[in-house]
């Protein structure tokens, strides 16, 4: 009887594909939970009358700071959260849900700046922090779990 070994090579496709499946879920969970937790919040705002009714431009620069530091903090937690499930480097993966968080955002600039829909340093605010608030929630994950 004999016995036919079975290459490395042929559990590795699987075990990449496992890992790059984990990978994309650890930056959709990332994203996901700041896009939810950000409109969340707005949403709040909003019923609270704090930001003026959904459509309606928002100049008051006070509650475009507010909105800017909250998306700060949840940016910080996105990218912790994506380090966390990251089933390896987890500084890169925040890294990664920062640059599509920079790239939304340098959208978002394109579109809202000429439409006059509040100052143009809130959209501006948003495109210089998402990527190393992202990051240093990474930062964060990893000094506390020493990986």
């Amino acid at each position: 009887m004999t016995t036919q070994a079975i290459p490395a090579s042929a559990n590795h496709g699987k075990v990449n594909q496992g890992i790059i499946w984990k990978s994309i879920g650890a930056v959709l969970a990332g994203f996901i939970v700041v896009a939810a937790v950000s409109l969340g919040t707005d949403e709040v705002f909003h019923i609270l009358k704090v930001y003026p009714p959904w459509g309606e431009p928002m100049r008051a620069p006070g509650a475009n700071a507010l909105a800017l530091a909250y998306r700060i903090v949840y940016s910080v937690l996105g990218g912790y959260i994506t380090a966390k499930l990251a089933p390896q480097n987890p500084v890169k993966h925040a890294v990664i849900l920062g640059s599509i968080g920079l790239a939304i955002s340098i959208l978002g600039v394109i579109v809202t700046l000429p439409m006059h829909l509040g100052p143009a340093w809130y959209p501006i605010g948003l495109v210089i922090t998402a990527l190393p608030c992202s990051w240093l929630g990474g930062v964060l994950y990893s000094r506390k779990s020493g990986s």
